[in-house]
């Protein structure tokens, strides 16, 4: 009954939604600008494009694990390159 009053995610999981706001890009581009676009691992100079292995991408240093607070605290994200967010960051995760 109270089933209905839960909002949907095509994952199941909030942060799929937190990720497409205004919210998030606001906050995205704010972390990229405080780390002046340089990835916090290895130290190279991120660029703009998705498909760029040095595409900046924002990671959070504590996984949020849908947890709303830590997903929006500043002093958990950090910019990574893309190539250090898919490979060695990802490994640390698992």
């Amino acid at each position: 009954m109270w089933e209905c009053w839960m909002p949907r995610f095509p994952s199941g999981k909030p942060s799929d939604a937190w990720h497409k706001t205004k919210r998030w890009q606001r906050l995205r581009i704010r972390i990229i600008a405080r780390d002046s676009a340089v990835c916090q691992m290895c130290g190279c100079r991120t660029t703009t494009g998705r498909k760029n292995p040095r595409a900046a991408e924002v990671d959070h240093i504590i996984p949020h694990r849908g947890d709303e607070a830590r997903f929006w605290n500043v002093n958990n994200l950090q910019c990574l390159c893309k190539v250090c967010h898919s490979t060695t960051k990802q490994r640390q995760e698992t």
